[in-house]
């Protein structure tokens, strides 16, 4: 999921125009060393931050189905998680860095979510919003100059930037239907004979059983004496 949010976010910023204009769009951590072999016009998409929003977590299944209606698995709900990034431009100069900054800031104030044309994945597989704040007030989380502390690096214009969105749940496939009848067999002999393979059972007059098998309903006749549940005793 992680990486399709990369992907989203650096065709946003390809729509804005960005590389067009010559402009390097890179997810480096944006440390003293980097900076040092940077020789292009560049935007830094650094992602520093992972953090699960639990009020969002639920538990239990949902079944899915083939184009037949048939069940082939069950999934768990998907977990949600903020991404927390920290986007800086770097020039030569601070007015042409100031400049770049304006340009991504307006691309990312937009809209309060990631375009669906941009999800890839697992993101388009699930079809959920992903929502986006740029330059918020934030929650909780490291400022902006325990960032740069930790890259070793001096504090410049940012923009801090989070992501909320869908961790695809955990599926599990469904056994596929009963087309055959049940298998009886009898109970093993003292010899150590097992009985034979058994004999298959099927349903009277069910030469086909169709494209759902045995598992299909069926009008069975009842035993003399026995009537349906439900139905007026005679």
């Amino acid at each position: 999921m992680i990486h399709e949010i990369d992907e989203a976010l650096r065709l946003l910023l390809v729509e804005a125009g960005l590389e067009d204009s010559g402009v390097d769009l890179v997810f480096d951590a944006p440390t003293t060393e980097w900076s040092a072999r940077r020789n292009a016009p560049t935007i830094s998409v650094f992602l520093h931050g992972i953090r699960e929003d639990a009020a969002r977590r639920r538990t239990g299944t949902a079944e899915e189905h083939d184009d037949h209606g048939v069940v082939t698995g069950w999934r768990t709900p998907p977990r949600w998680f903020e991404l927390t990034y920290l986007v800086t431009a770097w020039t030569n100069r601070p007015q042409d860095e100031h400049r770049l900054l304006s340009e991504v800031l307006r691309a990312l104030v937009r809209s309060d979510v990631l375009p669906a044309r941009l999800y890839t994945g697992s993101l388009a597989e699930l079809g959920l919003t992903v929502e986006m704040e740029a330059a918020g007030p934030g929650v909780g989380g490291p400022s902006s100059s325990d960032v740069w502390s930790a890259l070793g690096g001096e504090l410049k214009a940012g923009i801090d930037l989070r992501v909320v969105a869908p961790l695809a749940g955990e599926r599990t496939t469904a056994g596929p239907p009963v087309t055959e009848g049940l298998v009886m067999k009898a109970a093993p002999h003292l010899d150590g004979d097992d009985g034979g393979p058994g004999r298959r059972l099927r349903y009277d007059g069910a030469a086909d059983p169709g494209t759902q098998g045995f598992a299909a309903p069926r009008d069975r006749q009842l035993p003399p004496g026995r009537r349906r549940r439900g139905s007026a005793a005679r």
